[in-house]
């Protein structure tokens, strides 16, 4: 098909970027020929000490291409995907190629509009309890990227998971690397282009709760405030494992995060257990026979708070004009 209008793919781009990553690091790039746009893993934005194998990043990487997807989709177009296609090239994540032209979804059209008002919540929630249709939906919205989410409070996970993702926070706070490492990442200006602004951290806990907040993204500007005690906690699962798995929870995890704002929730992630080797071993068990674990989503509701910034298109932008020229 003919190379669809500027507007199109510049659009879809500015939805890709507004994908969630650990601690906003934007590990993409994308490469744009005609009717396709592929999704690259950027290995200079990887975090060596927290996510060395770059699973996290994958995690991300996954969560822009369905962006990218939702919002093609949502002006009407038709689109095929490939994910992690060619064994040659592990870092090219998804290749995602125009397939002419469709009647756009509503439900498409409310998750394209989500995409720019879904934000990572880092602050104390309200003692509401989400609704069973509002599970409902996050459910489906798993199944529908072939993943699906376990509530922990109906799983009979929810002790163990606490206590590691306590577990976890305790062995980074005592890895000079890791607290080396968040810190760059951390504390940074509210108008940084990417880390996370200390204006988009949460008041220290005032107290324990079942769960902790990331130390590092604690503000200690502000004054301490109790957290909700028990919020619902959600692990996104595959059934199968490894690099493609991966992203392909990227995005059933973005799908969820992007229902869950158009349903009026808040939504922050627990990924302290994923980043040491012990507790990632110990959440693998402890999920064995359901699923391979990805992510944890902390689902509630809360008080709006302000979007992170993101990198300019441009600077994660290469328009390959034939076979010949390369995609770096």
């Amino acid at each position: 098909m003919s190379r669809p209008l500027p507007g199109v793919f510049d659009q879809a781009l500015a939805s890709a970027v507004r994908a969630p990553s650990p601690h906003n690091t934007q590990p993409w790039r994308f490469v744009v020929e005609h009717d396709v746009i592929e999704v690259w893993l950027d290995r200079e934005r990887l975090l060596t000490v927290a996510d060395p194998r770059g699973r996290e990043a994958r995690l991300a990487c996954g969560a822009a291409a369905f962006n990218l997807v939702i919002c093609l989709r949502a002006n009407g177009l038709a689109v095929k995907v490939r994910m992690l296609p060619d064994p040659g090239e592990p870092d090219l994540v998804a290749v995602i190629r125009l397939d002419g032209n469709q009647r756009a979804a509503a439900v498409e059209r409310k998750l394209a509009e989500a995409v720019f008002r879904r934000h990572t919540n880092r602050r104390p929630l309200l003692d509401k309890e989400v609704p069973s249709a509002a599970r409902a939906a996050l459910k489906s919205a798993a199944l529908q990227e072939g993943a699906q989410i376990e509530y922990l409070d109906a799983s009979g996970h929810y002790t163990p998971v606490a206590s590691l993702v306590r577990q976890a926070e305790t062995l980074q706070a005592e890895d000079p690397a890791f607290r080396a490492e968040a810190a760059y990442w951390t504390h940074r200006e509210a108008d940084s282009p990417d880390g996370v602004p200390k204006i988009a951290s949460g008041p220290p806990p005032h107290g324990h709760g079942v769960v902790s907040l990331r130390a590092s993204h604690e503000n200690e500007d502000l004054p301490a405030r109790e957290y909700e005690q028990e919020p619902l906690l959600g692990a996104v699962l595959t059934r199968d494992r490894g690099p493609h798995a991966e992203v392909r929870a990227g995005m059933a995890m973005q799908r969820v995060l992007l229902t869950a704002t158009a349903e009026g929730l808040a939504t922050s992630f627990l990924s302290q257990p994923f980043e040491t080797p012990h507790t990632r071993a110990s959440l693998d068990r402890l999920f064995a026979g359901i699923g391979q674990p990805h992510t944890l989503l902390r689902i509630g509701y809360g008080y709006p708070t302000r979007l992170t910034s993101r990198r300019p298109v441009e600077d994660v932008l290469t328009h390959r004009t034939g076979p010949d020229v390369p995609a770096g």
